[in-house]
C-alpha cells in the first residue's frame, strides 16, 4: 500500500498536501526501516500523524487503487468459499464479489504482484483489487468467514419466481466496458441454468412489472426483509416480498447489471442497462440510495414506444391538439410544457420532437438524463462534472446551425435567457419547467431575473399538464351526486346526463378499476393583449383572466370534461388537480365573479370574451382589448 505506481511517494504527496511534517516523515521512516515491517501509511495513521480523511486521497494518487472500507462493503458469500480465511489473512485481502471470471477484492497491498499471482492461481480467476487498511480487512475477514453460509440460498425458490415467465427475456449492457459486457454473459448464462435464485429473482421482478405497464420499481430493504414495489398509473402498489438473507445478492445482480460499484454501498449511485422481453425493448434507469436498512433501488423503465404517440392520443383536446400543431409550425418562437415530475411532460416533448423531425430539419437537444433515444436527432447529456451544463450546451448548439431546439429543463436565469433569445432569432425553442399552471411560467421566469420584455417578444404558447387514472372497461354507472353537478356547472358544462362512471375492478386492471393514465391540459396561447398585460408587469389573475376571455380552458375544466365524458372520475381528479378558487373569473369591467360560461357580465353588460367582429370607431376590438 505504500509502493507507488508512479513516479512519486506516498511520503512526498503527503509533504506537498501539507498533510505531514518532513520531521515526523523521516523518523517514521526511520521506524519503518528498523524493524522491517509495517506499511508507511497505516504508521502515520498508528501514530496519529496524519487523518484518515488526509490520508486515503493521497494514497489513491499513488497506488492508483480506489479505497473501499471492507468492513462496510457488501460480500457475497459465495466468493469467501473460494478464497480460504487463512489465505485472505495471509495475503491481506477480503473477496467481496464475483462478477464473471474476475473476483473484486480489497487488499492491503493491491499493488503487489506475487500476492496477485497467488491468488489467480488460488481462485483460478483475475483479481480487480481496491485498496483498503489490513487492520479493517482483518475485521472485515473475522466477521464475514465467522458467518460465512453456502453462498445464496439454494433452498425452494419463491413462489413469486414461479409465477412469472423470463424465458424469452434478453440483458444488454449500456457501457462499453468489456468487464461489464463479461458480467452481462455470465447473468444470462445463470438466468438460462436457472440455478441462482438471486438472477431469477431480478428477472421475475422486472418480467412482472413490465407485464403490469410499471414505471418504476422500488426495492427497500427493511429490517425483517425487502419490499417489492413497482409504480403503476402514478400509485404505487406491492408486488412481492423478498427474504432478508436474499436482499444483499438482489442488489448486487441489479448493481452489476448496471455497472455499479458493488463494493461500494455507503454513497448513492446511478446506472443503466437494456432488456428485451419478447417484441418490446425497455431501458432501465438504476438508481440507490444508502438507508439504514440497506441500499434501497430504483429502477425507472423507459419504453421507447411511449415516445412515438401522437397528441389526441395523449389526451389533447381537439382544438388544444390543433392549436399546439400550429405553434409547432412556425419558424421561431418557444413553447414551454409546464406540471410537477412525473405529469408527462417528457412525453409531450418527445410526442413534438417526433411530430417535427424530418430530413430538412437540424433538430437538437440537450437533455438530463436523455430519456428516449429518437431517430434524426441530435441528443446531448448534460454532464456538470466535465463543466457540460445546459447553458453551456446552450451556447454551442447555437453554432450547429439548428432549426429547433430542445432544453430539457430550464433551472436558472442563464439557461432562460439563452433559450429565450433563441426564441427570438430564428429558432423554434420546447423546454419544460416546474408550475402549477400555465400563468405561473410566467411569474416563475420573472423570478429567474428574466426580462419581461423578453418573456412576452419569445414565449408564444405555454403547456401545464397532469396526468389522471383511466376508467377500466369494467366501470359502472352510478346516479350524479350534487357535489359533480355543481361543479360541472361552473366549468360551464351544462349538458351532463343523469349518471357518472365510476370504477368497478376486474382481473384486467387487478381490481383497481383503473386502466392506464390520459393527460389533462391547460393551454395558453400568448396573443398581443398577454403579451401586453406580461410587459406592463400584469399579476397572474389578470393574465389567467385575459386568457380565460380568449377561450383559455384550464386544467380543471379539461378533467371535468373527461369526467363528463366518462374518462376519469371526480375522485381521481381532485386526487391529482387543485380547485380552490381555481374556477372562479372575473369581470373585467366590474371586478364581479362570473361563471365562465358567461359571455356577458349580468351585472354590469361588458363582454368576457373576445369575439370577431369588425373594427369599432377609434380601432379598438368588440368585447375590449385595444
Amino acid at each position: 500500500m505504500v509502493t507507488a505506481r508512479g513516479k512519486k511517494r506516498l511520503g512526498e504527496v503527503l509533504r506537498e498536501r501539507k498533510r505531514v511534517s518532513h520531521e515526523d516523515l523521516e523518523r517514521v521512516l526511520q521506524e519503518q526501516q528498523g524493524d522491517g515491517s509495517g506499511l508507511l501509511g497505516e504508521l502515520l495513521l498508528q501514530r496519529g500523524l496524519v487523518s484518515k480523511d488526509d490520508l486515503v486521497p493521497a494514497l489513491e494518487e499513488v497506488t492508483q487503487f480506489r479505497y473501499v472500507d471492507a468492513r462496510f462493503a457488501t460480500v457475497e458469500k459465495a466468493v469467501l468459499a473460494l478464497v480460504p480465511q487463512s489465505a485472505a489473512l495471509r495475503y491481506g485481502v477480503l473477496p467481496l464479489v464475483r462478477e464473471g471470471k474476475r473476483i473484486v477484492a480489497v487488499m492491503a497491498e493491491p499493488q503487489n504482484l506475487r500476492h496477485l499471482d497467488e491468488l489467480r492461481f488460488l481462485t483460478g480467476m483475475e483479481i480487480m483489487p481496491r485498496l483498503g487498511f489490513r487492520c479493517e480487512i482483518e475485521e472485515a475477514i473475522s466477521h464475514c468467514y465467522s458467518e460465512a453460509q453456502p453462498a445464496e440460498p439454494a433452498a425452494e425458490p419463491l413462489p413469486f419466481i414461479d409465477q412469472v415467465d423470463v424465458s424469452d427475456m434478453q440483458f444488454f449492457t449500456a457501457s462499453s466496458n468489456e468487464r461489464n459486457k463479461a458480467a452481462m454473459e455470465e447473468f444470462e448464462a445463470e438466468l438460462r441454468n436457472e440455478k441462482t435464485p438471486a438472477v431469477r429473482l431480478v428477472s421475475a421482478i422486472l418480467s412482472a412489472a413490465a407485464t403490469k405497464k410499471a414505471s418504476d420499481v422500488h426495492i427497500e430493504p427493511q429490517p425483517l426483509g425487502t419490499v417489492v414495489r413497482i409504480r403503476v398509473d402514478g400509485v404505487l402498489r406491492e408486488l412481492t416480498h423478498i427474504p432478508f438473507e436474499l436482499t444483499s445478492f438482489l442488489v448486487s445482480r441489479i448493481k452489476i447489471l448496471a455497472d455499479m460499484d458493488i463494493s461500494e454501498r455507503r454513497t448513492p449511485q446511478d446506472g443503466r442497462f437494456l432488456v428485451q422481453i419478447g417484441d418490446s425493448h425497455l431501458d432501465l434507469r438504476v438508481s440507490t440510495l444508502p438507508t439504514h436498512a440497506g441500499e434501497k433501488v430504483v429502477m425507472r423503465l423507459l419504453d421507447p414506444s411511449a415516445s412515438r404517440v401522437g397528441f389526441e392520443k395523449l389526451g389533447l383536446a381537439v382544438d388544444n391538439a390543433t392549436a399546439l400543431s400550429t405553434v409547432l409550425s412556425a419558424p421561431q418562437g418557444m413553447l414551454l410544457v409546464t406540471g410537477p415530475t412525473g405529469s408527462g411532460k417528457s412525453t409531450t416533448l418527445y410526442a413534438a420532437l417526433n411530430l417535427l423531425r424530418s430530413p430538412s430539419v437540424n433538430i437538437i437537444t440537450v437533455e438530463d438524463p436523455i430519456e428516449y433515444r429518437i431517430e434524426d436527432i441530435n441528443q446531448v447529456q448534460v454532464n456538470p462534472k466535465a463543466g457540460l451544463s445546459f447553458a453551456s450546451c446552450l451556447r454551442s448548439m447555437l453554432r450547429q446551425d439548428p432549426n429547433i431546439i430542445m432544453v430539457g429543463e430550464i433551472r436558472d436565469q442563464e439557461t432562460a435567457e439563452i433559450a429565450l433569445q433563441a426564441a427570438q432569432t430564428g429558432h423554434l425553442v420546447l423546454s419544460t419547467l416546474h408550475t402549477n399552471d400555465s400563468v405561473a411560467a410566467i411569474t416563475r421566469l420573472l423570478d429567474l431575473n428574466v426580462p419581461a420584455f423578453l418573456i412576452s417578444a419569445s414565449v408564444t404558447a405555454v403547456i401545464a399538464q397532469r396526468l389522471v387514472r383511466k376508467l377500466c372497461s369494467c366501470r359502472d354507472q352510478v346516479p350524479i351526486t350534487q357535489e359533480h353537478a355543481a361543479r360541472l356547472l361552473a366549468a360551464g358544462i351544462v349538458d351532463f346526463e343523469s349518471t357518472v362512471c365510476v370504477p368497478a375492478g376486474c382481473e384486467v386492471c387487478e381490481n383497481s378499476g383503473y386502466k392506464g393514465r390520459v393527460g389533462i391540459y391547460e393551454l395558453l396561447m400568448l396573443d398581443e393583449q398577454i403579451r401586453a398585460a406580461v410587459r406592463s408587469g400584469a399579476r397572474d389573475e389578470e393574465i389567467r383572466n385575459l386568457a380565460r376571455s380568449g377561450g383559455m380552458r384550464l386544467m380543471q375544466e379539461d378533467a371535468l370534461e373527461k369526467v363528463k365524458t366518462g374518462i376519469t372520475t371526480m375522485e381521481e381528479v381532485l386526487r391529482v388537480v387543485p380547485f380552490d378558487n381555481a374556477m372562479t373569473v372575473r369581470c373585467r369591467n366590474c371586478g364581479r365573479p362570473l361563471a365562465p360560461a358567461f359571455l356577458f357580465c349580468p351585472y354590469c353588460g361588458a363582454g368576457t370574451r373576445q369575439v370577431a367582429a369588425p373594427p369599432a370607431r377609434g380601432g379598438r376590438v368588440a368585447g375590449g382589448g385595444s
